[in-house]
């Protein structure tokens, strides 16, 4: 659902939900700080020894936290249009707030790891169950390009139409332009309306 402050009268811009989502590790902080106008707001606690056993860091070795919340953060694509970035906790014992989270939301990116993407899955059929529209960020770690882009695809069992972006999380205008890729995905999702008959 996307909203407007009607106190500001019409030159208020729209404001759009947008989540970032995906599995544990795959970048979603890096991607909300990276875009963000403003100082994001995150939820990230230092991971414990109770973690172990429960958390999987198997390509994530070096990770020392996890959000616990989530993330937020603002983008302003146009003097039109604001995006709210809310990113979701990766881990499964945390999914129970994605349900929270969705609500109001017009679309999602999900971030992937190549090197991970059973991580992604349950991500991907989250939005798919719910018909939430959503593109695929692949994160390139490094700079690393191991997958084409077919081959990503192939994996992940996406539906054609879902846009698939390779990306630096890290990067500013790699994360902004995976936003605008959901943004015209979005738009080319409107349901058209038929025009008036000329009286």
């Amino acid at each position: 659902m996307a909203y407007a402050s009607s106190d500001q009268g019409d030159d208020a811009p729209l404001a759009v939900k947008i989540l970032i989502a995906g599995g544990f590790g795959v970048g979603k902080t890096t991607m909300v700080g990276a875009v963000s106008e403003v100082a994001p707001l995150r939820t990230e606690e230092y991971l414990t020894h109770a973690s172990v056993g429960v958390d999987d860091l198997d390509g994530v070795s070096g990770k020392s936290t996890t959000t616990v919340a989530l993330d937020f953060g603002r983008i302003t694509i146009n003097r039109d249009l604001v995006l709210y970035l809310f990113g979701t906790p990766g881990q499964e014992r945390f999914w129970f707030m994605w349900n929270d989270l969705v609500h109001g939301a017009m679309g999602a990116v999900v971030l992937v790891d190549t090197r991970r993407l059973d991580v992604s899955f349950a991500s991907i059929d989250f939005f798919e169950s719910r018909g939430i529209p959503f593109v695929v960020g692949v994160n390139c770690f490094h700079g690393v390009k191991d997958r084409t882009p077919e081959e990503i695809r192939k994996a992940l069992d996406l539906d054609p139409q879902v846009p698939l972006v390779l990306c630096d999380a890290r990067d500013r205008t790699a994360a902004r332009d995976v936003l605008l890729a959901l943004i015209d995905h979005l738009l080319a999702a409107r349901p058209r309306t038929a025009p008036h008959p000329v009286a």
